[in-house]
């Protein structure tokens, strides 16, 4: 875990949850699947003006109403609470009553028009015989509002057909203007300005949209009981304006490093004139060499503090002016050089920055094998070992940053990722980057190496409460041992494909079977991932019988 003393920004509690819920009626259209909206008061405290799914807070008696509401055997107390409370908001706020009568009908516009909603409702249900239909409100996700908002909820978003014969009427205080509205359209509006909506109702639309009838909405919440994605969004800055995202995002780890409480003050812009701060202790700059290979650029990262001085872990290529960034962001005090691997976006920077320090540091690494290219040769000053700790301590001898040497190797022979053992973070190097999957390009890169380096890094965040991974290549991952096994899986079941495809064309080419295997690729890609396709044969090859 971070230490809280490294970290940029005053802790601080965000504000308590209450909890609601929101259910969306759907119904089958023409034109396909479309949702029931209505927009808030203007003067409403929470989403003024926007266009969102009925509902509001959870009452006391809607936990104490199950015995007025039908229950799927799989749905749980609270599944039907929230389902009793979405029952109740759809009505008092847009005149739908999602119940049935006696006789096991739904209810009509007759019983609609039999209640008063300025009444309490459960009662007046329970008096005509009404049976809240909570059997048929089903969870399709959980959003908990972001922690930098004044006030927050824990919401289920919950789906319903809506009943046929009963029409929406707003109840022109906190509801106005119901209309119904295909995913995409209201997507659409949005994005020309007409339709304003809050994260949340637009992250969700674009789910929805991916369903052309109601009943396969309901079929795919009703398969697990539990919500198809939870989400807790963060906000940081992009090209100086608030910008929200998801966990699955490349962002979304940073900020949680950066702003665990939610303040929006990160900038999330890549630039590589001007050190990122991500900790106290941890400075991030990237290399002005953006590509395909590279994404924004090779991240330099700078750990330590003007007491300790620094230790630089990937100086990048040999780009005079931001290696002598990289030595100003130290105020020249950097005591190492670490390098995870010697390709050439990441070493050859190493000389001419030690060349800047004075004294000049040691430059530190594994040198490159036989088998890496021309352009990867690389000889440290001395070669790392596993499991070796590098220390930076203060004036009093007291020890502040301690860096852990763990051999990766997959990516490449050499590699080395590093831990921060006070802070809990990783360096990942090559071997895990952020929005894309490293390429193992053999010889030199071997891909049942690559997934026992990630086994280890796995089981090294167990060990060591390792939460964030910092890569050479995009933003900061958080929940670390997460990352590792979805990448994991990704590498399995891409192998999985290659031996299909391998089987379907036992006498095939790997351009034969980069086409079957990375069909969901862009062609453009398909040389580089025919390196990575390689390995995968090599590995299959190895693991066939009779060649263990």
């Amino acid at each position: 875990m971070v230490r809280p003393t490294q970290l940029l920004h005053p802790q601080r509690e965000p504000a308590p949850l209450r909890p609601a819920a929101t259910v969306l009626l759907l119904r089958d259209a023409p034109g396909g699947l479309e949702v029931l909206m209505t927009r808030r008061s203007m003067s409403a405290s929470f989403a003024p003006g926007a266009y969102v799914f009925p509902g509001g807070g959870i009452d006391a008696a809607d936990a104490q109403a199950h015995a007025q509401a039908t229950r799927r055997p799989t749905q749980s107390a609270l599944h039907l609470t929230q389902a009793i409370a979405a029952i109740r908001e759809s009505f008092e706020e847009l005149g739908i009553l999602l119940a049935r009568r006696a006789d096991g009908a739904m209810a009509g516009a007759a019983e609609v028009a039999a209640l008063d909603r300025q009444a309490p409702f459960l009662p007046q249900c329970a008096a005509r015989g009404l049976t809240l239909a909570a059997a048929e409100v089903f969870v399709l996700a959980h959003w908990i509002t972001d922690r930098d908002l004044p006030r927050r909820f824990d919401v289920p978003f919950l789906v319903a057909r809506m009943p046929e014969g009963q029409q929406p009427q707003a109840d022109e205080a906190e509801q106005f203007e119901p209309v119904w509205v295909r995913p995409a359209d209201a997507l659409a509006r949005h994005e020309a300005g007409q339709f304003f909506m809050i994260f949340p109702t637009i992250r969700t639309l674009q789910r929805l949209a991916a369903y052309d009838r109601v009943d396969a909405v309901l079929a795919a919440c009703a398969a697990t009981e539990q919500p198809l994605w939870t989400s807790c969004p963060r906000a940081g800055l992009l090209a100086g304006k608030e910008a929200r995202y998801m966990e699955h995002e490349s962002p979304y780890g940073e900020l949680a490093l950066v702003s665990p409480d939610g303040q929006i003050v990160h900038a999330l812009d890549w630039q590589a004139d001007q050190p990122v701060p991500l900790l106290k202790n941890l400075q991030r700059l990237t290399a002005p060499n953006p590509g395909v290979m590279t994404g924004p650029g090779t991240n330099s990262y700078l750990v330590g503090d003007p007491r300790t001085g620094y230790i630089a872990i990937d100086p990048g290529p040999a780009d005079a002016e931001h290696l002598e960034r990289l030595w100003r962001a130290a105020g020249g005090q950097i005591r190492m050089i670490v390098c995870t691997h010697s390709h050439p976006d990441h070493s050859p920077g190493a000389k001419p920055l030690q060349a800047l320090c004075s004294p000049p540091p040691p430059i530190l690494g594994l040198p490159s094998a036989p088998t890496a290219r021309a352009a990867s040769a690389f000889t440290p000053d001395r070669a790392l070992a596993d499991g070796e700790r590098l220390a930076l301590g203060s004036a009093d001898g007291q020890i502040q940053h301690t860096l852990r040497v763990i051999h990766t190797p997959g990516h490449a022979a050499n590699h080395v990722c590093l831990v921060l053992e006070q802070d809990g973070l990783l360096f990942s190097g090559d071997h895990i980057l952020n929005g894309s999957t490293t390429v193992i390009d053999p010889p030199d890169g071997d891909m049942t190496a690559y997934l026992d380096s990630l086994d280890r890094l796995s089981a090294a965040c167990a060990e060591l409460d390792i939460e964030f991974i910092l890569p050479a290549h995009g933003h900061a991952l958080g929940a670390a041992r997460e990352a590792i096994a979805q990448l994991k899986a990704h590498r399995l079941r891409r192998e999985a494909k290659i031996l299909a495809a391998m089987q379907a064309l036992p006498e095939g080419t790997l351009d034969d079977w980069v086409k079957q295997a990375y069909e969901d690729v862009p062609p453009r890609l398909w040389p580089v991932a025919a390196r990575s396709l390689q390995a995968h044969v090599a590995r299959i090859r190895s693991l066939a019988p009779g060649n263990d």
